[in-house]
């Protein structure tokens, strides 16, 4: 197929891209900016637009069809070209669905843990040479690109985002892909500029359980409440399997899990993440693996990327970073660190940077998620409220709404960085939570600082 890529350089258009490229397609694309590392992959395998801009004249009746991004607006000239000539225009989700109309759909949901378990699941299925199709949020240790499409593979295991499907599709993305096989992780209010109250949002994961074929299943998390009622109370015709954290316990800073061959270490650590393991594991299982083989497999899973991932040891410290940015994340990722490092003190930065993160009223949903770090300390750029269109907040506001200091409030990347520069790193931990980058921050220059 000749494809047309509206919006390229996105993290998930252009894994989306390279794997059809890999598959045999013809691909071209546009974008008004691309960043590193789309930039750099796409130009690898000769996909990198030669002029970065929007040009109606690459539209022609030779494409069989647009796929369209996110970032792009309803009025972009390709669009607007690809409309007149009657081209076929699909959102990314819309197109992953005619790719695996008949394959068995593996869809992973939940306002926090799919990411993780998705991972999982597909280094379990790798570790045992099992091939399957996928799309996955983070890059994964050991495979090439977030996206891998066949004609021939049975599964396909696709990360199910609740957020929306492009500019003129307003349904979130899990809606469109028909699961066979379902799992739901958690339910906690995010993305608060597409749904302004919890009742829309939990409504998004309603329609999700009731969009699974008939005959298929779900597994969800029944430690989570609003999961269990949102399951529990569907009246579609499905299997519904519960799952719990498993036992486990901490010592000397590493995590064993309770399995049938008894304690076994494993590398990642936190409530959180072993029970998304606890969801994994049933997932594998109904892919045909057998519980002893995904334990076997899972002990060297080191987790995705940007997902408590250990960036330096140095010395007497630790530095991880996550991608924790909503207060039910923030809050189960610093617990997990102190809990998996009891008698290190817990330096966490937070950077308030998505929409809902700087919005004055949901701000408050932050009470009490940094309680357990040792120090504490929040930075966010004041431009980026007036970028985002958002009423301004002052720093007296943050920290009320989380508690602390106001001197543990930071709105200048300077005056973080010398908050940083003056700690004691000797015995800590410094975990920074952020989908941004602190207002351009140097990680490895804070790296050389520590002694």
């Amino acid at each position: 197929m000749r494809l047309h890529f509206i919006a390229i350089g996105g993290s998930a258009m252009h894994n989306l891209a390279l794997a059809l490229h890999h598959k045999g397609d013809i691909i071209t694309g546009s974008d008004d900016v691309i960043f590193e590392p789309s930039k750099s992959r796409l130009a690898a395998k000769g996909l990198l637009p030669k002029e970065i801009g929007w040009y109606p004249s690459r539209i022609t009746k030779e494409i069989d069809a647009v796929i369209l991004g996110m970032h792009a607006k309803e009025d972009n000239p390709e669009l607007l070209k690809a409309k007149e000539l009657g081209i076929e225009i699909f959102s990314y989700p819309e197109f992953l669905f005619e790719q695996s109309k008949n394959k068995t759909r593996v869809v992973i949901g939940g306002s926090h843990g799919k990411t993780t378990i998705t991972s999982m699941i597909l280094h379990v299925m790798q570790y045992h040479n099992i091939q399957v199709d996928y799309m996955v949020g983070a890059q994964l240790e050991g495979f090439d690109r977030m996206v891998h499409l066949t004609d021939s593979n049975d599964f396909i295991v696709l990360e199910g985002d609740e957020y929306l499907s492009s500019p003129i599709d307003r349904r979130p993305k899990f809606h469109l892909y028909k699961p066979n096989i379902a799992l739901l992780s958690g339910i906690a209010w995010d993305h608060i500029n597409v749904f302004p109250t919890f009742e829309n949002y939990l409504e998004q994961f309603k329609i999700f359980v009731d969009s699974i074929v008939s005959g298929g299943s779900i597994t969800y998390n029944e430690e989570d409440i609003n999961v269990k009622q949102v399951v529990e109370e569907s009246q579609n015709s499905i299997r519904k399997f519960p799952y719990n954290t498993p036992d486990f316990f901490v010592k000397n800073e590493q995590t064993y899990i309770e399995s049938p061959e008894g304690p076994m270490p494993i590398n990642v650590f936190g409530r959180h993440n072993l029970n998304n393991l606890a969801g994994a594991k049933w997932i594998c299982q109904n892919m045909g693996v057998d519980e002893e083989d995904f334990y076997e497999a899972i002990a060297s899973f080191k987790g995705a990327s940007k997902r408590l991932e250990k960036i330096a040891e140095k010395n007497n410290t630790i530095i991880f970073k996550d991608y924790a940015h909503s207060p039910s994340k923030v809050t189960a990722t610093t617990k997990a660190v102190k809990e998996q490092y009891p008698d290190r003190k817990i330096i966490a930065c937070l950077e308030l940077h998505t929409y809902s993160s700087l919005n004055s009223t949901f701000l408050k949903e932050y009470k009490g998620s940094l309680k357990d770090a040792d120090i504490a300390a929040v930075f966010y750029i004041s431009e980026s409220l007036a970028i985002k269109g958002l009423e301004p907040i002052t720093i007296e506001q943050i920290a009320n709404a989380f508690q602390i200091d106001s001197k543990q409030i930071f709105g200048d990347s300077h005056k973080f960085k010398d908050f940083l520069v003056a700690q004691d790193f000797n015995n800590a931990v410094l975990l920074f939570m952020s989908s941004g980058n602190y207002g351009g921050l140097n990680m490895q220059e804070i790296i050389d600082l520590i002694d």
